[in-house]
């Protein structure tokens, strides 16, 4: 490898152009080297020296290392699994996967050609939270809600067949979190708001072993909120208050670089993400949103 890591990005998404892109040539230890777009022009806008319109050709590329997946959430398992086999470490937007069976296939596939593998929460390396969850002792009760207005009906996220809704797309951060605090819930608790097979808002209760309880709220039909509070203690803007006082996004990638030349694991656990898609899972079940072949109930610890 070079001295720094070489980047291809799967996918022309705004994730990317507005934060994970310049994220990453701003890091002491990455570059972007080559973009794949099934829209060439818009990649175009993204001023990376390489635009490929094959997102399979940016995997065949030899000078590539990494690659990092902001495509719609329906097509995370399939191209972290082609990226994987054609010998690339892989940072995939959140949520890891559509529920937990992919995710596991997933981390299997990272072990197997001994490549690494993140989810890209970005928010787990902002200082601040890093150093209210660290601070945190004893909680017996979170709230956590995270919503925004989604204005475009045309966006992916008003589409449940591409990995839509308020779950996904925001509730998986307000589990993470809930979960990085209490640890694993026993209990999972759901109600929502269903249109036509897309869950626009969702409340999640969710019970401890310890007695702790979790009340969480997400939505892609509200007012922009985004709110901690640990046992009455209120926390603004935890997910994405960028550069403040760092840009989290480049601290990720830096963390993630860092692991891949060290050849340790990935800086977030890749058994978390799966059991915060155990969680989203149950919810779903619980929202009347299908069977997708998960457990309908969570594991004990270690299982």
């Amino acid at each position: 490898m070079s001295e720094r890591l070489r980047w291809g990005v799967l996918g022309a998404a705004d994730i990317a152009r507005k934060a994970v892109v310049p994220a990453i040539e701003a890091s002491r230890n990455g570059q972007v080297v080559a973009i794949a777009s099934r829209d060439p022009e818009r990649a175009r806008t993204f001023g990376i020296g390489r635009v490929m319109g094959s997102y399979d050709a940016l995997l065949e590329s030899a000078d590539i290392d990494a690659v990092y997946i902001p495509l719609v959430n329906s097509l995370h398992q399939e191209w972290t699994s082609k990226a994987l086999a054609a010998g690339k470490h892989v940072l995939c937007e959140k949520p890891l996967a559509m529920n937990a069976s992919e995710a596991e296939a997933m981390a299997a596939a990272a072990s197997r050609h001994g490549k690494l593998l993140m989810e890209g929460f970005m928010y787990r390396f902002h200082p601040r939270i890093r150093q209210v969850v660290t601070e945190a002792h004893d909680i017996r009760e979170v709230s956590a809600s995270f919503g925004f207005r989604l204005r475009d009906p045309a966006n992916y996220r008003a589409r449940p067949e591409l990995g839509g809704g308020a779950l996904y797309d925001v509730g998986c951060y307000v589990i993470n979190l809930t979960a990085w605090i209490l640890g694993q819930p026993e209990t999972v608790a759901a109600e929502g708001k269903i249109s036509e097979g897309l869950d626009t808002t969702v409340s999640i209760e969710l019970g401890f072993a310890s007695g702790a309880k979790a009340h969480l709220f997400c939505s892609i039909e509200v007012e922009e909120i985004q709110e901690l509070r640990l046992d009455g203690l209120r926390i603004d803007k935890p997910f994405t208050a960028w550069k403040d006082p760092d840009d989290p996004y480049r601290l990720m990638v830096e963390a993630f670089a860092d692991a891949a030349f060290s050849g340790s694991g990935p800086p977030l656990s890749l058994q978390d993400s799966i059991a915060n898609l155990r969680v989203m899972d149950l919810v779903r079940r619980r929202l009347g949103l299908g069977d997708l072949g998960h457990r309908d109930h969570l594991p004990e610890a270690g299982q």
